[in-house]
């Protein structure tokens, strides 16, 4: 049995394509509503499995062309983010045979395809996965920046979120490690190369510059919805990063900050004595800032593809307070009542300042210098 599946994700295309073939069918893929049309013809098959939103040719109109100028009966699976019930009937009216929205599992999909053409004849038994690997609605590029993290840098939870959260893709920045950090990472990369990737940056350059070519590097994938950025000790926890995510797709925000101020049922962990010295730092920073964000510093942040590119197309005049100069070039690109209202700082349920920072006491009261440059700079 033959399946033509078009999406003009390629993270996702891969992802599916493997599955299906593990299944037992015979797969050909487009990124393109226009590929999948000319790819149709030749390859005649028994199932297309198609996404709506696609630059050019929508999949709503590649459903229009097999329909009405092949006159095909082919069956139409349409698997899509898109909930728009309008969008939804359309599809029905011009005659697919079923409509998955997104995120849903590789499990799901293939119970839908089963149901649809039936099981393919393979030899020997079917493969079966146990996993529940989701198929998310946005492709999300994060972005980890990494200086001597060897002994830190949890491959195995990495590697876990990668496998099971398809359409993610973690772009590890190695800036200019003097340990075997970047050994690891090709090590933890193994595997994973599709949604997997080393930035390696030769000299040190600060956490800011790291993240900053991390991010310009990422846009470069035009298949990323949104970019964003978390650190590598992983003190923000994964399903917290990915409820920021859910809650950049489901609103009007242009970035979504996690915010580690402690509230009721969180489980937010830290030093005391460096507590007191952030609460401090960050009262400076909301009165430089004239916003009511009381966390700038987590370093957990998404945001869309146009945000990203606006906001780190210049270096930042500071190693480590970048995130306060992006919530400052927010405010002057698009003033302060506007900047309010697209940026969302989200409470994190889980938080753990972990062992081995790159801060020192002393680092902490140079931020107090370094504020007083971001605010005279972003006058």
């Amino acid at each position: 049995m033959k399946i033509l599946t078009i999406d003009d994700q390629q993270l996702i295309l891969l992802s599916v394509e493997k599955r299906l073939i593990e299944l037992g069918y015979e797969v050909r893929t487009a990124g393109s509503g226009e590929l999948g049309i000319e790819i149709y013809d030749d390859f005649q098959p028994d199932l297309v499995l198609v996404d709506i939103n696609m630059p050019g040719m929508s999949g709503l109109q590649v459903v229009k062309h097999i329909r009405t100028e092949k006159k095909s009966k082919t069956p139409i699976l349409i698997m899509s983010g898109n909930t728009d019930e309008n969008i939804i009937v359309d599809g029905f009216d011009l005659g697919i045979n079923d409509y998955m929205k997104k995120p849903v599992s590789l499990e799901e999909m293939a119970a839908r395809i089963k149901r649809i053409v039936g099981v393919p004849e393979t030899e020997g038994e079917t493969v079966k996965s146990n996993d529940v690997r989701m198929l998310q609605k946005h492709c999300v590029g994060v972005v980890i920046p990494c200086y001597n993290e060897e002994d830190r840098l949890s491959g195995p939870e990495f590697k876990a979120f990668a496998h099971k959260n398809l359409g993610y893709h973690l772009c590890f920045v190695n800036d200019g490690s003097t340990d075997k950090t970047l050994e690891v990472l090709q090590e933890l990369r193994k595997g994973h190369e599709s949604n997997i990737s080393i930035y390696n940056c030769e000299k040190n350059g600060g956490k800011a510059e790291a993240v900053r070519q991390g991010v310009l590097h990422m846009i470069k994938d035009e298949q990323l919805d949104y970019i964003g950025y978390l650190d590598a000790d992983l003190s923000t926890d994964f399903r917290d990063f990915d409820d920021l995510v859910k809650t950049l797709e489901n609103s009007q925000f242009k970035i979504v900050s996690g915010s580690r101020i402690s509230r009721m049922g969180a489980n937010i962990t830290k030093e005391s004595a460096r507590k007191v010295i952030s609460m401090t730092i960050n009262m400076i920073i909301q009165t430089i800032l004239g916003m009511p964000f009381k966390d700038t510093q987590c370093g957990a942040k998404i945001m869309d593809r146009e945000i990203a590119s606006t906001m780190f197309n210049k270096k930042f005049i500071t190693k480590w307070l970048f995130d306060v100069e992006i919530f400052m070039r927010m405010r002057k690109h698009y003033g302060k009542e506007e900047a309010k209202r697209i940026i969302c700082e989200q409470p994190l349920k889980r938080w753990i300042h972990a062992d081995g920072s790159k801060l020192s006491m002393k680092d902490s009261v140079k931020i107090v210098g370094q504020l007083a440059k971001i605010a005279v700079s972003y006058r």
